[in-house]
């Protein structure tokens, strides 16, 4: 009973990801998220075997550590006169001897409550992460079914959302705070929405060839490619009526990489392909760059590249040591012109690396660069592989599309996409093992004797 429970752990994870952990506005949804990655975590270490872990999956895992290392590290009391040397804390520090206060020791972290909150961000991730690596026995094809499901479900509720009469006061939509009149799904975002059906596009192709391939009888295969075939409609026109400039810029290069992954990464035709991908994914990524941060919306900032320089302001300010995990929106405002600030305020950078760069310093751009090292030769070892199954390229596509939505938006700072990122990881590293246990990896070769 526990076995055949183990193998569903990840998929039904992921499933209830994609439905509670569209927007960090979902207080209730996220705390159950997190409470049950607390318990699959508590689960892996007490059920803890002698199973060998991939060279990959452990630098995976080492890296995870550093975060939190990090993070804890924000959080530790420094002396108050070590604390006022470090870059940026000059003007608090003036603000504090103002005021008459004291502090004996104060974090590293301008906001330390914001820290820790958003550290708690990690755990749906971590716990996807484990219920992968640490529960084992996961179906690759329950976990393709559990996210192209969740989308479909979210292209669903977009369709209801689109077409009720007043948007704005629809109930359709989850959050107070949303993109109204496009289809968010269950999200608040429409540009996470859009990385959702992004990332569901690959799985759609693997879960189809991986069909096409293993399915003996022909009726069967025939229905399964049909149902395939009737989910990548739907994800493409959840796309169209998601409205959003990135689904629109990276939906393109996805699909090319997707069609050149059925081909074969390894092929002729696939590796022609591959230079096409790579040009049509910068190309997406600099248009996107270029278009306003809020369609419609009168803000303080008008366009990435304004953002861009208020941004390096602040990493040239606090320098190396950074101002604290989840302190981006305070510290941005030192940037702004008081008087152009109005209803509409920047919560987040819209590059990711770069507000991580500013909130974490020098030991968290290392950090960074160590991942994207980390993912790339990932990668590379993966389309090398012999071994190497549809779900794992499926991964690659769908991480790498991850990777660069992040260069221009937050994705991953939902608990649904960190997990979907999770998984994807995990599928890159791992689907190599679980296919060197079949016998039809390479073929064999027979000597006769005559």
């Amino acid at each position: 009973m526990i076995e055949r429970l183990r193998r569903h752990v990840a998929p039904a994870y992921l499933f209830l990801c994609l439905l509670l952990g569209g927007s960090a506005q979902g207080v209730w949804g996220n705390m159950a998220l997190r409470l049950i990655a607390i318990l699959i975590i508590g689960w892996a270490l007490l059920d803890r075997k002698d199973a060998h872990q991939l060279r990959a999956a452990k630098q995976l895992l080492l890296l995870i550590g550093l975060a939190i290392a990090l993070v804890l590290l924000q959080l530790i009391p420094l002396p108050a006169s070590l604390w006022a040397a470090l870059p940026g804390r000059s003007g608090f520090a003036a603000g504090f001897e103002l005021l008459g206060i004291d502090p004996a020791t104060m974090p590293l972290s301008l906001d330390p409550y914001a820290s820790l909150s958003t550290s708690l961000a990690l755990l749906p991730p971590l716990g996807m992460l484990v219920a992968m690596i640490g529960l084992r026995g996961y179906s690759t094809a329950w976990l393709a079914a559990a996210l192209i499901s969740g989308t479909i479900a979210g292209v669903l509720l977009g369709i209801l959302q689109v077409t009720s009469g007043d948007p704005a006061n629809s109930g359709w939509y989850l959050y107070s705070f949303s993109n109204f009149g496009v289809a968010t799904g269950f999200f608040a975002n429409s540009n996470h929405m859009a990385s959702l059906l992004l990332a569901t596009i690959p799985f759609i192709a693997a879960l189809g060839a991986t069909v096409r391939e293993r399915a003996k009888d022909v009726r069967l295969r025939s229905a399964a490619l049909a149902l395939v075939g009737g989910g990548l409609v739907v994800v493409i026109l959840g796309l169209v009526l998601n409205g959003s400039l990135a689904g629109y810029g990276l939906g393109l290069p996805v699909v090319l990489a997707s069609v050149a992954m059925l081909l074969g990464a390894r092929s002729r035709l696939g590796r022609a392909m591959l230079p096409v991908v790579a040009i049509a994914a910068l190309v997406a990524v600099a248009v996107i760059w270029a278009s306003p941060v809020n369609r419609g919306a009168t803000t303080s900032v008008s366009s990435r590249q304004e953002m861009l320089s208020n941004s390096l302001t602040l990493e040239r300010e606090f320098g190396l040591a950074g101002t604290g995990l989840g302190t981006f929106e305070k510290a941005y405002r030192l940037t702004e012109d008081p008087g152009q600030v109005g209803r509409y305020y920047v919560n987040h950078a819209h590059n990711d690396y770069l507000e991580l760069a500013i909130e974490m310093g020098l030991p968290g751009i290392i950090l960074i660069l160590l991942f994207l090292g980390w993912w790339g030769r990932a990668v590379w070892a993966m389309a090398r592989s012999p071994a190497a199954d549809h779900f794992a390229m499926a991964g690659a596509v769908a991480s790498a599309a991850l990777l660069l939505h992040s260069a221009v938006d937050y994705p991953l700072r939902t608990a649904a996409m960190s997990s979907v990122l999770a998984m994807c990881l995990v599928l890159i590293v791992q689907s190599r093992r679980s296919a060197r246990s079949e016998t039809d990896l390479r073929p064999v070769r027979h000597v006769v004797v005559g």
